[in-house]
C-alpha cells in the first residue's frame, strides 16, 4: 500500500517530527510505502510532489493546526487525525487509514 501524509503542530516542533516518525516507522513494519510531509517550525519539509500524492492509495493528515495545500488531497481517501492519535496509536492510524481505501 502507499501512504502520503501530512503532520502538523501548533509550535511546529515535537509532535509534527514526532508523528511523522511514529507513522513512518510503523507502516514500514508492515510493509507499506509511505512518505510524510512535515508543515513545521523549519518549515514545509519533505513535500509531497502531485506525483506521489496520485499514486498514493491514501492520505493520513495528523495536524492539530490547518494544514498548507490541504486542496492536494481534495480527490484521494483520507484519514485525519490529531499528531496525539499518530503518536499514541500509529499502527491503528493506519489500520484507519486503510480502511479509508476499503469502505
Amino acid at each position: 500500500m502507499k501512504i502520503v501524509g501530512v503532520t502538523a503542530c501548533p509550535t511546529g516542533i515535537a509532535h509534527t517530527y514526532m508523528a511523522a516518525m511514529r507513522l513512518t516507522n510503523a507502516a514500514r513494519a508492515l510493509a507499506h510505502e509511505i512518505k510524510i510531509e512535515t508543515q513545521g517550525a523549519m518549515g514545509i519539509e519533505h513535500v509531497l510532489t502531485a506525483k506521489e500524492i496520485r499514486a498514493a492509495d491514501v492520505v493520513i493528515i495528523a495536524a492539530d493546526i490547518p494544514i498548507v495545500g490541504e486542496e492536494r488531497f481534495a480527490n484521494c481517501p483520507a484519514l485525519r487525525l490529531t499528531t496525539k492519535e499518530a503518536i499514541d496509536d500509529p499502527a491503528g492510524a493506519l489500520e484507519r487509514a486503510l480502511q479509508c481505501v476499503a469502505g
